[in-house]
């Protein structure tokens, strides 16, 4: 899934003087405050961290609380969706104008129906609402459905998608799949095939030219006589 990327950080965390015989611990805890939450300096969704190294030296700050402070080295993994990136979630709710879906457990997106290609049609099947292809009768978007859809917007403070399920390449993960696999196995066929034409295509063009080739009628010997 497109949106996700790791950054490595220098930071400097501050911690009370109570907290000088539980560093880690304590600067672990700050580091979770920053869990999923838009921050501006990585320019994204904090999703998880990890503490590479830690300065065994702190630096105490003047002041009437004297915090002292920690320099280290952790590596982010932060979610930051881009317009016309590519994004993965589970369908929550289906209606006939928009489809809810939930991204990575915590960012909730909508897709309205302007956003939604044409092939889609909102049908109902077996008494369940869904968005069917009419391109490829397989091809269906229904509640508990992962899918895979473009970014239009995203809200930095309530964390919302505005998704779209406009371009090709989107739709139901499943079918997406499988419709590559099938995709992938007729071009490895076709490849195999264009090889062995290249390998035996002028072999076999001699043959047959060969076994066309009209024979030519012997000359009779003449008979000596002496």
């Amino acid at each position: 899934m497109e949106g996700l990327k790791v950054s490595n950080a220098n930071l400097v965390v501050y911690l009370h003087p109570s907290k000088i015989t539980r560093v880690r611990e304590s600067v672990l805890r700050e580091l979770s405050a920053l869990l999923f939450k838009y921050n501006e300096r990585f320019d994204g969704v904090v999703l998880a961290h990890e503490v590479i190294s830690q300065s065994k030296s702190a630096k105490i700050l003047p002041g009437v609380h004297p915090y002292f402070g920690v320099r280290l080295q952790a590596k982010l993994l932060l979610f930051s969706p881009k317009p016309q990136t590519l994004v993965e979630g589970k369908v929550v709710k289906l209606g006939k104008e928009s489809i809810h879906v939930i991204v990575l457990g915590f960012s909730a997106a909508a897709i309205t129906e302007e956003d939604i290609r044409k092939e889609f049609r909102y049908t109902s099947k077996h008494g369940e609402d869904v968005f069917a292809s009419s391109s490829h009768k397989r091809h269906v978007i229904k509640v508990g459905s992962m899918i895979r859809f473009s970014v239009k917007r995203f809200d930095e403070e309530a964390l919302h998608i505005s998704g779209s399920l406009l371009p090709a390449n989107t739709g139901c993960i499943k079918w997406l799949e499988k419709h590559n696999d099938d995709d992938s196995q007729l071009e490895r066929i076709a490849k195999k095939r264009r090889r062995e034409t290249d390998k035996h295509g002028p072999e076999h063009t001699d043959e047959g030219a060969h076994q066309n080739t009209p024979s030519l009628p012997k000359k009779s010997k003449r008979l000596r006589t002496d």
